[in-house]
Formats: structure tokens, C-alpha cells, sequence
């Protein structure tokens, strides 16, 4: 765990719960993708920088899910490296408390309110072209969280964030947070038509071909989409629909989970309304889902 390792040239990635990237533009000069879960990961980070004589300059953040942001506080306040973050994903950095408050649809109870969601706050800018190292390419990759960036590195390495997960991963707990899912499905879509010396997701292994694994992302959020759809056949609630989902994929519930997986069935709601497969109405001060 958090071994370098050379994906391309001069890009690497740090192998960790969610893969670190890293491209050394000089001898000594390195930027990174990410930085890791939490301040024990910055301390990681760090160590093996040190190790190679790298002084780090900047971080490049994909998103600002706590587990790509949680390293940004200890290693800016170490290095005094910037921090530069896509549109709304710098205000969650610079304000993490927004992500639990988001997740959970309200103030978060303490048990919300720790690394897995919750990270320390550090000081993002809003990233802009200008701002990234000479031959990098930002590509927009909505749909997991609000401006989901991946970056195309000099060496035709694409990092790809958490636009899609392993297959393993998926067969496993095929309940993973999704924001938008209109967008998270183009996204995917967009992704299969792109082509890179390698691709390096988050979550999953890198790989020179991406387009059948992003395919079966995609019939894996069709599949929770239509199991949504005839748990609403009669009219049911929010908090019904989740545990008929849990129960079908034979998972137990952690408030996490209720957090994150919850908020992710309030958007699959959104989208099934929207394209028309759902509508909603009010009984008993009760909001009820129905298929159409």
C-alpha cells in the first residue's frame, strides 16, 4: 500500500484505497492527482516525496469526496503547495462540512462527522486551464459528484476519478454513490469513446481499454434503476425503497451507507421522474413513489 509505481514517462500513481496520481515535470518538481483519505495518507505522501528529493508544488483535485481531499490540509500546511479544485468541488474543500450536511440532507449527527465523510478543511482555488503544468488536458467527468474532473497527463495517461468502479466491486456492493444520473451515464458513454495509453480509475485496476468496463457501469445503474422502478409499482416511500434495495443485494445498512446510498436513491428518484418512469404523490403526509 502506497507503493510508486510508473504508469507512463514521467506519470506515476501512488496504489491506495483511492490511487493517487503524480507527474514530475522536473527532477525535483512534482504535481499530484488527488491526495489520498485523510492526514495519515498526507503523511505517506510526503515520506515517499521526501524519500525521491520531490518538492511538491501543486494538487490537482479530481473531486471533493473526503477520500480524495482528506491529505490536502496537512500536505499544503507541509509543503505550501496550491490546491486547485473544479468549480463547486473547491468550495467543498475549503468547507468539507458540506459533505455529510449534503449527504445527509441536514446537519450531520457526530457520527457523520468523521474522516469517511468528513475531511479537514484546506485552501482550494477554482481550477482553470491556466493553471494546470503544460500538456496536461482537464476532461469534465460529471455525474459521481457535482464538476468531477479526470486529467490526460503529457504521457497519455488518463485519470479517470470515480467515474466507474471494478467489476469486482460492483458484483460485490453494487450500491455505490452516484450524484446525477443522467450525467453519470453520459459520462460513462463519453468515456468509452476515449482512447489513452492507460487509464488509471480510482477504484478499479489502470487499464489501455476502458469502453467494457464503462459499459458495464452502465448496466449495472440500469439494473438498480429498473429494480427501483418495480419496488414503485403499488406507491412506496423513500425509506422503503432503500431497504428493499439493501435487502435485494443482500447488504447491511451502516448510517454511512445511509447517508451516501440514500442520497444516491433520491437522485435515481430524480432521474426516474424525470424521464418520465416515475411519478410521485402525497397520501397521508406521506411521499409515495409510483411507477407510471
Amino acid at each position: 500500500m502506497y507503493e510508486l509505481i510508473r504508469a507512463s514517462g514521467e506519470t506515476y500513481f501512488i496504489e491506495c484505497p483511492a490511487k493517487i496520481g503524480l507527474y514530475r515535470r522536473t527532477d525535483d518538481e512534482v504535481y499530484l492527482i488527488d491526495s489520498g483519505s485523510d492526514k495519515d495518507a498526507g503523511r505517506r505522501v510526503r515520506k515517499l516525496l521526501d524519500e525521491k528529493g520531490w518538492k511538491l508544488r501543486a494538487i490537482y483535485l479530481t473531486h471533493s469526496n473526503a477520500d480524495h481531499i482528506g491529505g490536502c490540509r496537512y500536505l499544503q500546511q507541509q509543503t505550501g503547495c496550491r490546491i486547485f479544485a473544479p468549480q463547486i468541488e473547491g468550495d467543498f474543500t475549503n468547507h468539507p462540512i458540506l459533505e455529510p450536511s449534503f449527504l445527509y440532507g441536514g446537519y450531520p449527527c457526530k457520527e457523520l462527522r468523521g474522516k469517511f465523510l468528513l475531511a479537514q478543511p484546506a485552501d482550494a482555488q477554482n481550477l482553470t486551464d491556466a493553471d494546470l503544468p503544460a500538456g496536461f488536458e482537464s476532461i469534465p467527468l460529471p455525474g459521481h459528484f457535482f464538476n468531477m474532473t479526470g486529467f490526460r497527463t503529457p504521457d497519455d495517461v488518463v485519470f479517470l476519478a470515480d467515474c466507474l468502479a471494478s467489476r469486482e466491486t460492483l458484483e460485490k456492493h453494487p450500491l455505490w454513490f452516484l450524484y446525477d444520473i443522467a450525467a453519470a451515464l453520459q459520462t460513462l458513454e463519453k468515456v468509452s469513446a476515449l482512447s489513452a495509453a492507460l487509464f488509471i480509475p480510482s477504484h478499479a485496476a489502470p487499464a489501455e481499454k476502458i469502453a467494457d468496463l464503462a459499459q458495464f457501469n452502465r448496466e449495472k445503474i440500469c439494473e438498480i434503476a429498473n429494480r427501483i422502478v418495480s419496488h414503485c409499482a403499488g406507491g412506496s416511500t423513500f425509506e422503503t425503497i432503500l431497504q428493499n434495495l439493501f435487502d435485494d443485494y443482500d447488504q447491511t445498512m451502516t448510517i454511512e451507507q445511509y447517508a451516501l446510498i440514500g442520497s444516491t436513491v433520491r437522485s435515481y428518484l430524480s432521474f426516474l421522474k424525470d424521464s418520465g418512469r416515475l411519478t410521485f404523490r402525497m397520501e397521508n403526509n406521506r411521499l409515495l413513489w409510483e411507477k407510471v
